[in-house]
């Protein structure tokens, strides 16, 4: 039987983690966070003292990399090199370095074969930046989610604070704004809407009402 897949793209904190897994749940499907692949690679590259500039050979330092993902009591883990980074990868260090690391072609090129065998193998939700452009472009439904980028660092900031992070407001959203520019306006796969996409703006509503939203645009694509 044919697998179905959902791609859900949009810019950092529009919600696409928490709105993928809650509708993959409601819908009987895997969710993939292909975010959490990028974030692992760059935790290593951080791990071996090199910053957002990558000043290194990128192909040998991913010949020392393997990157997994588990799913433990349904929900997604993520492996480097067989430690369970799934925590880790979470702070805005492994956040600006996942943007660094995307953003060059072998990267893409090393994750690029995993993240479609997923889609091959499951009914899947995966959420990313260029999922319905470049990674499923033949997806069944594909949606570009986005919120103000006040929410979203809003939205950032309250589950750094609540991990106990020191960082502002104003810090969480300069990193924000500044990691929307470079994922925007990156030579390989910017992020942008596919032309066949449903745009979803989840400004000022809840995970509820955002839920239904999504819920509403995947049965209709499925549908049709």
């Amino acid at each position: 039987m044919k697998t179905i897949a959902i791609a859900i793209d949009g810019p950092a904190g529009a919600g696409k983690s928490s709105l993928a897994k809650a509708v993959s749940s409601k819908l009987g499907y895997i969710y993939i966070d292909t975010g959490a692949l990028y974030r692992a690679i760059g935790l290593a590259f951080s791990r071996k003292g090199i910053d957002t500039d990558l000043n290194c050979n990128i192909e040998e330092m991913l010949k020392e990399i393997k990157v997994d993902i588990k799913f433990i009591d349904d929900t997604q883990h993520v492996f480097l090199n067989g430690e369970d980074v799934s925590d880790e990868i979470r702070t805005p260090t492994a956040s600006m370095m996942a943007s660094a690391v995307s953003a060059k072609p072998a990267v893409r090129a090393f994750l690029l074969d995993m993240q479609r065998d997923f889609a091959k193998k499951y009914n899947c939700i995966m959420d990313g930046r260029d999922i319905g452009t470049v990674v499923l472009p033949d997806a069944k439904v594909k949606i570009f989610l986005t919120a103000s980028a006040e929410e979203r660092a809003m939205r950032r900031f309250r589950e750094l604070k609540e991990k106990g992070s020191d960082a502002t407001f104003e810090e969480v959203l300069a990193d924000m704004e500044k990691r929307d520019f470079n994922d925007s306006n990156r030579a390989i796969a910017p992020l942008k809407p596919a032309e066949d996409s449903v745009i979803a703006d989840t400004t000022g509503k809840t995970v509820e009402e955002s839920v239904v939203m999504l819920m509403e645009i995947i049965k209709k694509g499925i549908e049709d």
